[in-house]
């Protein structure tokens, strides 16, 4: 047994405290820790000071080791919005797209009082300047959205001190997109990266019908909000592009609908099916959406062993100025996930909700259903304190069957800020977990920890689409 102080010498000393109201301490010293604290009687106890100092030595190594686990095991990052490079254009990256991302869309207008329409007639270019103007140069970069600004800049090697951005738009002009692909993934430490693909986009759709050379990191998910919240709409598009369907729900109608996911599921190679939905989303229900998950969804999942992810919450449009940044969210009423689970134990659901109201709901129902698979601080969840207590009261309520982040990237270079920021949380809750377990009287072992970070960074994700 190694001494718990220098943790170098063999121990031979062995000092016992007694704690009121936690039972006896034993540390474990080495002959010249021992003599450096003044101890001469392996049952002499120990002072208070001694306490301090092994509990702090305990701490910092096991620190030491969770935050060597979490930052080297490899993430499969299981919901972004990013491209296989085969897809060109739609994949973003570099610092115009970083700055233009909705959440710093949104922020920017806190300070600017110009028309909306008079925003968005600028190039994108001049949309950068004005955002990096009023939000890094003219106020100190300090929300969430903009600290991860810094942080990719910094680790891509820029020195963000200097406030220059057309050093850095000319830094980053220099590199080509397969080998930034590979920086930003190395830097990120991901592994693997879940797209979201959706049938119904005019530009991504006929990538996938010409068909391409695939980048095995890149993972397809099969988005079908059109298919489930505007079937009206979808319906005539769907008999143009040769399924025999109509406005009304029949029998040949869910055939065809059904024959239409087996066909994207298998040419996208389908990780599993996805929707976001409002707060009001209702099941069972007689409306579209909800006839249509009971009779095409769910049967599709089952048959091809596809979980469906729920996305609930978000209020579309809540400020049409704004475009996508003009998005809100709401508190869902999450009986309607209730009765999926309970109903359809067969089918497998991975779910993310975006109002910190729902959390606790949400991981109570994870409790009860084995079927339910809890993913990610998804959107106005996604900063520090609030992904910090989800984090914890996640892995206090279901252990380690969650993975408790997704970076929800829309920008290639984002994965380098949100991995960062999301490895450190997760590190600080999981040094807090074990060192009360170890005060409860059980260590975790170095392969252990190993183990763990895994499973929350990949793993149990893994593990819940191939049970």
């Amino acid at each position: 047994m190694l001494c718990d102080l220098c943790h170098r010498n063999e121990a031979h000393r062995h000092i016992y405290l007694f704690e009121h109201g936690r039972g006896r301490k034993t540390f474990h010293l080495c002959d010249p820790c021992a003599a450096a604290k003044g101890t001469e009687d392996s049952r002499s106890g120990s002072s208070l000071d001694l306490l301090r100092e092994v509990q702090e030595c305990r701490r910092s190594r096991l620190a030491a080791l969770v935050n060597r686990a979490v930052f080297s095991a490899p993430i499969f990052d299981i919901h972004t919005h990013l491209f296989d490079p085969a897809f060109g254009e739609l994949l973003l990256w570099g610092i115009d797209d970083l700055l233009t991302y909705h959440y710093l869309v949104a922020e920017v207008f806190r300070y600017l009082d110009m028309p909306y329409d008079r925003f968005w007639k600028l190039t994108k270019t001049r949309q950068a300047d004005l955002i990096w103007k009023k939000l890094f140069v003219e106020h100190s970069p300090v929300s969430e959205a903009c600290r991860g600004v810094i942080t990719t800049l910094q680790t891509l090697g820029f020195d963000p001190k200097q406030r220059n951005l057309a050093a850095i738009r000319k830094g980053l002009a220099n590199w080509k997109l397969k080998n930034f692909i590979n920086h930003c993934l190395n830097e990120a430490g991901v592994a693997k990266i879940c797209m979201t693909n959706s049938p119904f986009d005019d530009l991504e759709r006929p990538v996938w019908q010409r068909g391409f050379k695939r980048d095995e990191r890149f993972v397809a998910a099969l988005r079908i909000d059109p298919l489930l919240l505007a079937w009206s709409d979808t319906a005539p598009r769907l008999r143009e592009w040769g399924y025999e369907v109509h406005a009304d729900l029949s029998q040949k109608t869910i055939r065809e609908v059904r024959r239409f996911l087996k066909d994207w599921t298998r040419r996208i190679q389908a990780k599993y099916l996805m929707v976001s939905l409002t707060p009001e989303f209702a099941f069972p229900d007689a409306g579209a959406c909800a006839q249509l998950i009971e009779k095409a969804i769910l049967p599709h999942g089952c048959e091809f062993g596809l979980p469906f992810a729920l996305m609930i919450g978000v209020k579309r449009a809540q400020n049409a100025g704004l475009k996508m940044a003009g998005d809100g969210m709401g508190r869902s009423d999450l009986t309607a996930l209730a009765n999926l689970c309970a109903q359809y134990p067969e089918n497998k659901f991975l779910v993310t909700v975006l109002a910190r109201e729902n959390q606790h709901e949400l991981c109570v129902l994870a409790r009860k259903f084995r079927n339910l698979h809890i993913f990610g601080c998804w959107w106005f969840t996604n900063v520090p304190y609030v992904v910090e207590e989800m984090t914890r009261m996640r892995i206090e309520l279901l252990g380690l069957s969650v993975t408790p982040q997704h970076s929800d990237a829309r920008i290639l270079d984002q994965l380098i800020y949100k991995w960062q920021h999301s490895r450190r949380i997760i590190a600080q809750v999981l040094v807090e977990k074990y060192a009360a377990l170890a005060e409860s009287g059980w260590e975790a072992t170095p392969a252990e920890i190993e183990r763990d970070a895994k499973e929350l960074l990949g793993g149990a994700f893994e593990r819940f689409c191939a049970s």
